[in-house]
């Protein structure tokens, strides 16, 4: 199995997908390849205008998308895939069109049988057992909250650990307390912006410039670093 889990698209003052570009061309090799783009976190982007976002900056490093929304028959558009790719958006919304496209079941599939998942912030999330540590509101109600379950940990994408003075709000990392008290046996990887996540031949690591902050109940959070063992975590 072979993922490249990513936090955000963009990291603030750059164009769209700059920073993990080239993790991307690396990952995908050196043959062209034509992903199956998944664009249905997007809500207030057209699914073509999504797609050529996505295609423009993939044409860059040598490889191609087509979005799933092309197809009349996505599940078995997601059969003959050569690798998917899940965007960013609203989690929930994702998970609903997913769910409702019986779509699941056949990507975790495929993945199992070593074709390359790409996802970034929600399509990160959407890797996980489920979405329940996605940042995003619940605009709609999918019929469930499960997600490929293609690792044995949550990832909180666009972790941070800023706390403004006048808020008294919860932070992130609270909210997280909150979920692996009700969920204690599993970890949470908060992910930070210009992170990501490598995982092949049964290994993790960490890419970027940021350490990744893990949460687990009874102990804790503790920073693990690029050049840190996070096997614990496969």
């Amino acid at each position: 199995m072979r993922l490249l889990l990513i936090s955000n698209s963009t990291n603030a003052g750059e164009e769209y997908l700059a920073y993990p570009k080239e993790n991307i061309r690396s990952f995908l090799g050196d043959s062209r390849i034509k992903a199956l783009f998944v664009p249905y976190a997007g809500i207030t982007i057209s699914y073509d205008d999504y797609e050529k976002k996505v295609k423009e900056r993939f044409n860059e490093i040598g490889h191609d998308i087509i979005s799933i929304h092309h197809y009349d028959d996505p599940v078995q558009a997601v059969k003959e895939a050569d690798a998917i790719v899940t965007g960013g958006g609203n989690t929930f919304r994702l998970a609903e069109l997913l769910q409702k496209n019986g779509l699941i079941e056949s990507i975790r599939k495929r993945v199992l049988d070593n074709i390359p998942y790409i996802g970034w912030s929600a399509g990160a999330n959407i890797a996980c057992p489920t979405i329940c540590t996605t940042n995003d509101m619940p605009v709609v109600q999918p019929p469930g909250f499960e997600g490929f379950n293609l690792v044995n940990f949550q990832i909180n994408p666009h972790f941070t650990d800023l706390h403004y003075s006048d808020h008294a709000g919860e932070t992130r990392e609270m909210r997280i307390s909150e979920f692996i008290e009700i969920n204690p046996g599993v970890y949470v990887v908060g992910l930070r912006e210009g992170s990501m996540l490598l995982l092949e031949n049964g290994t993790v690591k960490l890419i970027g410039p940021h350490t990744m902050r893990i949460f687990r109940y009874g102990y804790p959070p503790v920073e693990i670093g690029p050049d840190d063992d996070a096997g614990f975590l496969a």
